[in-house]
């Protein structure tokens, strides 16, 4: 097993106290991280863990709403509050709450539901993209930078990320301001055949990206001096179950930015065409004027 995946695994064990409130109680730790803030699609893939744990393990998760609402610190440890708000005959809906020093970090509410057989549709999947086999990995674009810590963290992710139109690590003004990217991904090693698992991974996996049309739009790079991006809130839908160690499309786009935030959404789909979720992120993402286009 990778060292990236043995990180993921354990920062998604999360231990039970056995302290009550009306709430049930799980505890977790963090994965360093650059500059020593938490990665938010972390602390969310937590909570998705604390929820499905008080919920019947043949209850699904189908989707998140969750609100980043103070920058967490990977150095402490973090609490994670579920509250049992309902359960129905067909649905179970929980909130989760994140703390740390007393404070919540992320509120995040949640629904799952039973197996349900119905009729289906879906988006369908773009046609005529390069495969991921033929994409450079970020690992091997950024190897030249590995000394730098950005850059080291990237490489150390326990995913595999691979950029259908090019990353946006590194300022290049000859880069079509295209609000829209598509992106193949998927964990570095084999995971466990757990169906929560894979469902918290996405959610883990999910806030990736999110932002990074807003920022293309803009003709900025993630290295652009005084650029500065955060995650606001997130939503997500799981619409099939999809394994995170197979590759998955992220097919990402921006509908609107101004005023220091920016909205972006977006289908993902296995390889061979499923819709398996659909996301949804407003941030924070504040250009430099001097790089920012007109809108």
């Amino acid at each position: 097993m990778t060292e990236s995946i043995r990180m993921l695994l354990e920062t998604l064990t999360l231990s039970d106290t056995g302290a009550r409130t009306n709430e049930d109680i799980f505890t977790g730790a963090s994965h360093p991280m650059p500059g020593g803030r938490i990665f938010g699609g972390q602390v969310m893939a937590q909570a998705v863990v604390a929820a499905q744990r008080t919920v019947a393990s043949d209850r699904r998760i189908h989707s998140v709403h969750s609100y980043f609402v103070r920058p967490g610190d990977v150095e402490q440890p973090i609490t994670l509050a579920v509250e049992r708000i309902h359960d129905g005959r067909s649905f179970s809906t929980r909130r989760v709450q994140a703390y740390q020093s007393g404070v919540p970090i992320m509120s995040m509410i949640s629904s799952f539901q039973d197996e349900d057989p119905g009729r289906s549709s879906q988006h369908a999947m773009p046609q005529g993209l390069p495969g991921p086999d033929e994409l450079p990995s970020s690992e091997e674009l950024l190897a030249p930078y590995a000394a730098n810590p950005h850059a080291r963290a990237v490489i150390a992710r326990p995913f595999d990320i691979r950029h259908v139109e090019g990353p946006i690590y590194l300022p290049d003004p000859a880069r079509p301001r295209n609000g829209k990217q598509h992106v193949w991904i998927r964990a570095k090693d084999r995971l466990p055949d757990d169906d929560a698992l894979h469902r918290a991974a996405l959610a883990y996996l999910s806030d990736y990206a999110m932002l990074e049309p807003i920022v293309r739009v803009h003709g900025a790079a993630w290295t652009t001096p005084g650029l500065k991006a955060a995650s606001l809130d997130h939503a997500l839908w799981w619409h099939r179950p999809a394994r995170v160690d197979e590759w998955l499309l992220l097919e990402l786009e921006t509908s609107s930015s101004g005023g220091g935030r920016g909205l972006g959404h977006g289908y993902v789909y296995a390889a061979d065409g499923t819709h398996v979720a659909t996301v949804a992120q407003e941030g924070m993402v504040r250009v430099p004027e001097d790089d920012a286009s007109t809108p």
